[in-house]
């Protein structure tokens, strides 16, 4: 840690620059003779990165801010503030710390909380900035957790894990055993050090692989951001015999969708053409795999065993995702699509659809945008169909 950073002249300068432009600012140097203009571009770059996804550091004085990297790896307050909600109890450890956010919020629920990274500066960082929020009540060590673990004699209520991937496994789609700490291998360890353990995961994760991986899953959380999935959830649960349920929420500006069923429950789904309401799922039920459990939550009916869009005679509240009003259905013609659409612009979505929306916006030349919504689908007939609605939440 360079604590200069911290001086009074050096936060002002911070504060007034974190819109200004960067590449001037780097090409200027840096205005203080201690203080390189890498150091002070990243303090600057990873504010801004702050603003929004941790604010409580973002308005908190004299906060010292790590490489960039930590701050787009660890996860916002929103995601630690639901995955807080899920446990309980006198002691936690968290043995993939990073930046710390998702220890903050243990520890408000926790009463002795032990924060572990093997990056020593890194620690360091964290531990100031606990420091500066007034945390207490955790205790910050710069080491490998598992090898801690190894180490103590102390059982713990919760163990935390937040594996990150390996930088020799190539590709996007990994499992859990291609994380570092290796999750799966060590299993049986972590179960003798303590009853409950909650692992986060990349929403890139298969689901149903990571299953085979793990013993005694109690439930899965699918956490999305404005519909977007943020992350994926274990909490696993020693000699557990529950029927794993499956959480889903959205969390949004002014509400959270949620959304839950158990897994490997089966139900009767009817289908049907679109009537006057058409549903789209929010991403996290998307990524779940619960499509047949929301027909028998709601009264919706599925268009396409593979479309996962539901339609309904009457308006159904609260549903977990958009709602639209059914303007218009025909059958998809390239030709006659351009003589049936009169608007210059529409929200174009595909799903169950042999062509991308770009391949449709470069047929139709719609612009994207507007109050017109068109869902380009097949339906229980298996026929390719274009809904045009407008959107009602």
């Amino acid at each position: 840690m360079n604590y200069n950073i911290l001086q009074k002249e050096v936060q002002l300068f911070i504060d007034k620059n974190l819109n200004s432009d960067l590449t001037k600012l780097i090409l200027k140097g840096s205005p203080f003779s201690n203080i390189s203009i890498q150091k002070l571009s990243n303090q600057l770059i990873s504010k801004l990165k702050s603003q929004k996804k941790l604010p409580t550091w973002f308005h908190a004085k004299n906060i010292y801010y790590p490489a960039k990297i930590s701050i787009e790896q660890t996860s916002s307050e929103v995601t630690a503030l639901y995955k807080a909600s899920l446990i309980s109890g006198d002691t936690l450890i968290d043995i993939t710390g990073g930046f710390g956010v998702d220890t903050f919020y243990f520890s408000k629920k926790i009463k002795q909380v032990i924060h572990t990274e093997i990056n020593e500066e890194l620690s360091k960082i964290v531990n100031y900035n606990y420091n500066q929020l007034k945390v207490k009540n955790i205790q910050t060590i710069a080491t490998d957790g598992l090898d801690f673990l190894k180490k103590s004699n102390q059982y713990f209520d919760v163990i935390y894990i937040d594996p990150s991937r390996r930088s020799d496994v190539k590709g996007k789609v990994f499992l859990l055993k291609d994380c570092l700490p290796n999750v799966p291998e060590n299993i049986d360890f972590l179960f003798n050090k303590s009853d409950i353990i909650l692992i986060k995961n990349s929403p890139m994760l298969d689901i149903t692989a990571t299953l085979n991986e793990l013993k005694f899953v109690k439930s899965i959380h699918i956490i999305a951001v404005n519909n977007e999935v943020k992350e994926l959830l274990f909490l696993l649960e020693k000699n557990t015999k529950h029927i794993i349920k499956v959480n889903t929420v959205n969390l949004l500006k002014n509400k959270n969708q949620e959304f839950s069923f158990n897994l490997n429950e089966t139900h009767n789904v009817t289908y049907n053409i679109p009537i006057n309401f058409l549903y789209e799922p929010n991403a996290a039920i998307l990524k779940s795999g619960g499509f047949n459990e929301l027909t028998n939550a709601y009264t919706i009916l599925k268009l396409h065993q593979h479309s996962h869009l539901y339609t309904s005679k009457k308006l159904v509240a609260n549903f977990p995702g958009r709602v639209f009003k059914i303007i218009a259905v025909y059958p998809y013609n390239k030709k006659k699509l351009k003589k049936i659409l009169t608007v210059l612009k529409a929200n174009i979505t595909t799903r169950n659809f042999p062509k991308s929306v770009a391949q449709i916006r470069a047929e139709t030349k719609l612009k994207d945008g507007g109050d017109t919504y068109l869902f380009f689908t097949t339906n229980c007939n298996n026929e390719l169909i274009v809904i045009n609605c407008s959107k009602v939440l």
